[in-house]
């Protein structure tokens, strides 16, 4: 066999090395595929390149948003994220080939678009699937906006009722069938304790009308609860620091009726 073919093959060999090589590298910095309720990440972003900011008050961790993007979505859908900060959920979305549109009252990040979310700019029924991380109350200041929701106390009850306005947008701009991811989290303040996370869940169900799907605990990482001096306090004055948030799926009702002759049956075992 001539040399110039031994060394085109063994050049071929090598280049379909290094593109393997290549691909590993790159699904070794994708997050891992959650597959319990139980989701705990040791810090906010993944891969080489940011996604959002991580030193912008409750920046919301990336690996949430992959996660969600790899059930509910396909290259292409369109996702909106009503207060999307410093743009995690643009990153992300870009990265994965994604269509997405990012608003927020105070925006941190070049390509998100100022807009109160209690009237999103949309169609109805146009959306493939939204993701919020609102704010859990007034313990956090997230702009000198007046209208900021997260300007008002979770004990009062008009911070639901303002967060009700943004579930309807929600809801109203959702395809049928559609899914709506929820980050939130409890609060603890002044020896009360306000079950935030499941007032948010009863006024999704109960009010809105969308179906559960199921609730997941994301662990509570690199908070500035998360020293030595809070523990401290916690364990002298007898109270509990947050260690989780909620992330709350539900979905837009589908009034399609499904085919009982084409639609599989499966055979679950019970598991405890």
């Amino acid at each position: 066999m001539p040399k110039e073919v031994i060394n085109n093959k063994k050049e071929v060999i090598n280049n379909k090395k290094v593109v393997s090589q290549i691909v590993v590298n790159q699904d070794e910095e994708k997050p891992p595929f959650e597959t319990t309720t139980l989701w705990d990440y040791p810090r906010q972003s993944y891969g080489k390149k940011p996604k959002g900011n991580n030193k912008f008050q409750g920046v919301t961790p990336a690996f949430i948003i992959w996660n969600m993007l790899q059930r509910y979505t396909k290259p292409g859908d369109l996702v909106v994220d009503p207060m999307c900060g410093s743009g995690t959920t643009i990153d992300v979305c870009e990265e994965e080939r994604r269509r997405v549109i990012g608003y927020d009252i105070n925006p941190q990040h070049p390509k998100v678009i100022k807009n109160d979310s209690r009237k999103i700019p949309l169609a109805d029924n146009s959306v493939d699937m939204v993701f919020i991380d609102s704010p859990y109350g007034d313990n956090v200041s997230y702009s000198n906006e007046p209208a900021d929701i997260g300007k008002i106390s979770a004990e009062d009850p008009k911070f639901y009722e303002e967060l009700e306005k943004v579930a309807r947008e929600i809801y109203r701009i959702l395809k049928p069938g559609k899914v709506m991811g929820w980050l939130i989290g409890d609060q603890w303040v002044k020896r009360r304790f306000t079950p935030v996370g499941f007032k948010i869940y009863q006024m999704l169900v109960d009010n809105v009308k969308f179906e559960p799907i199921d609730l997941i605990c994301v662990a509570r990482r690199n908070q500035s609860s998360n020293t030595r001096i809070w523990h401290y306090r916690a364990q002298k004055f007898n109270f509990f620091l947050r260690g989780f948030k909620y992330l709350i799926l539900v979905k837009k009702p589908d009034n399609k009726v499904e085919n009982s002759k084409s639609a599989k049956k499966v055979k679950w075992q019970k598991y405890k």
